[in-house]
This record gives C-alpha cells, sequence and structure tokens, in this order.
C-alpha cells in the first residue's frame, strides 16, 4: 500500500439538535463541503449523531448488525465510498441487549476500524461533575490500530486519551496518528483537554486529532454540557488548530515525514531503559 505522506485533514465540531436525522444532515453536508476543500481525512466527535442525554443516547444508539437500524452507520459508509475518503467517529452502539461507547473508522467504504471504549468516565468532582458512565455503558477490551493510504492510525475514545500507556502501546505498534473522539465537559474540559492532547502527541511522537461536537446548551441537568474545542496537535506538542465550543470546522495538513523526523532527532523509542521497565500489551 502506498502512502500518502501530506494531506488535509477535517475535524467537524458539528451542531446537536434534538433528532438523529437534522444532526446527520447537516454532518454529511459539511463532510462534503471539505471534501471540496480536498480533505482526504474527516475526524468527528464522540456521539456526533445525538444528544448527549441518556434517553436520547440510548434512542439513538445502532446495531451495526441490523441493516435497519444502523442509519448513521451506514451514512459513514456510504459517504466514505462515494467521496473516497476516511471518515472517523463516535456514537453509541447497541449490542445483545447492552450499551456501548463506539467509534467507527471507513476508508474508501470499508470498515477499518471498529472500536469499543476501554476506559468509562466515572468521576465525582465536588463542585464540579459527577458522572458514571458505567452506569449506562458496557466496557471495551481491546485497542483498535488500522493501516490505510494516510498511515497506521489508532483509535480511542476520549478518557481513554487520560491513560498514557493505552497510547504509548499503539505508538509503539507504528501508529503515526491518534484520533480521540471525546465529548470532554465544562470542569475538566479547561483544566486539562488541551494539555492532554498535547502530552500524548508529544509522549509519542505523533498526530493526535480530537473532536467534539459543538457544545448543546440547556438548561436541563440531566443534559451532559459538552467543553468542544476541537484539536489537532503535532509530533512535537504543537497546537496546530482549535476552537471554541460552537459548531466549527477545522481544516489542516498534516505531513507524516514528521512524524518520521522527529523520532530520529529525539529518538526516545529507542532510549528507554528496558531493563529496568517494560510494557506490556494485554487485550483480547
Amino acid at each position: 500500500m502506498q502512502i500518502l505522506t501530506k494531506y488535509k485533514v477535517a475535524l467537524i465540531q458539528n451542531a446537536i439538535f434534538e433528532t438523529k436525522q437534522k444532526i446527520l444532515e447537516g454532518v454529511a453536508a459539511q463532510i462534503r463541503d471539505c471534501v471540496q476543500k480536498e480533505c482526504k481525512v474527516i475526524f468527528l466527535g464522540e456521539f456526533f449523531n445525538t444528544v448527549f442525554e441518556t434517553n436520547h443516547l440510548k434512542k439513538n444508539a445502532e446495531d451495526f448488525s441490523d441493516k435497519n437500524n444502523r442509519e448513521t452507520y451506514d451514512l459513514m459508509q456510504q459517504l466514505s465510498e462515494d467521496l473516497q475518503i476516511m471518515i472517523i467517529g463516535g456514537l453509541p452502539e447497541v449490542a445483545d441487549g447492552k450499551l456501548f461507547n463506539a467509534a467507527l473508522a471507513f476508508n474508501d467504504g470499508k470498515l477499518v476500524g471498529q472500536y469499543r471504549k476501554c476506559h468509562l468516565f466515572d468521576v465525582d468532582i465536588p463542585g464540579g461533575i459527577t458522572h458514571f458512565e458505567s452506569n449506562t455503558f458496557g466496557q471495551g477490551n481491546n485497542y483498535c490500530i488500522f493501516d490505510s493510504q494516510y498511515g497506521r492510525y489508532g483509535l480511542g475514545i476520549c478518557y481513554d486519551i487520560r491513560f498514557p500507556v493505552f497510547s504509548q502501546v499503539m505508538r509503539d505498534q507504528g501508529c503515526q496518528v491518534l484520533s480521540f473522539p471525546s465529548a470532554f465537559n465544562q470542569t475538566t474540559g479547561p483544566l486539562h483537554w488541551e494539555l492532554l492532547n498535547r502530552a500524548r502527541a508529544l509522549d509519542n511522537q505523533v498526530f493526535v486529532a480530537s473532536t467534539q461536537a459543538a457544545r448543546y446548551y440547556s438548561d436541563d441537568p440531566d443534559y451532559y454540557q459538552t467543553w468542544g474545542h476541537s484539536i489537532i496537535t503535532d509530533p512535537m506538542g504543537r497546537v496546530l488548530a482549535t476552537c471554541g465550543s460552537d459548531p466549527a470546522v477545522l481544516i489542516q495538513e498534516i505531513n507524516l515525514s514528521l512524524v518520521d523526523q522527529i523520532r530520529k532527532n529525539i529518538p526516545t523509542s529507542i532510549q528507554k531503559r528496558t531493563d529496568l521497565y517494560q510494557v506490556s500489551k494485554g487485550g483480547k
């Protein structure tokens, strides 16, 4: 497979509406517009197809094996095939009666990556946020790494980015780009969001592309208020593009040769003291 070293990517921080159909119509139009601007890879957020609220998540969850209940899956696949691009995004999945926080990657219409979130967001910050994702979703048990003409990609979701070894294992298996569809909140977002993205990019000498859906404003306390601020970071930890909480599209050219250059100039991967410490890959 011939690797395209330099190409444009788009992070679509899409608007959220009450109905999945209206959300998907908007996302489809934005993807087509990005392709007109020569983007080859499209990054979407975590739960980009639904309001982030338990009843909406359950209603909009899709069974990827059921052709009558996978509207978002089919749209991503069709647009990827028709436009000859790669699309990565997160959505709620239902399988065997259980809900999962999932992400999919389609390349030229083929499903190349399917992932269920491994680290569930269970936190209690007094005066900030209390959220127990495990009350609603089951837990994934594996990594998601896939090859494409755009390089080797690793896929995580949101809270996964807080676990350095998770990203390190994907980097050690050759990933050049990590993607974390996300939905940070109004408490931890201002504190840690940019820092974590820059840290994972710098630690692993990779590009990190992390998209969120735009903030959905509501006075209902059950509605999770996302932080937005989608971001793409280079292997030196430099922020290439970011935005605020409202709908936005970030278009950025990336050059994979920078990954090789930085790993050669600062060769941390071959300087590890494996006689003192090691990380071994688990998973099922």
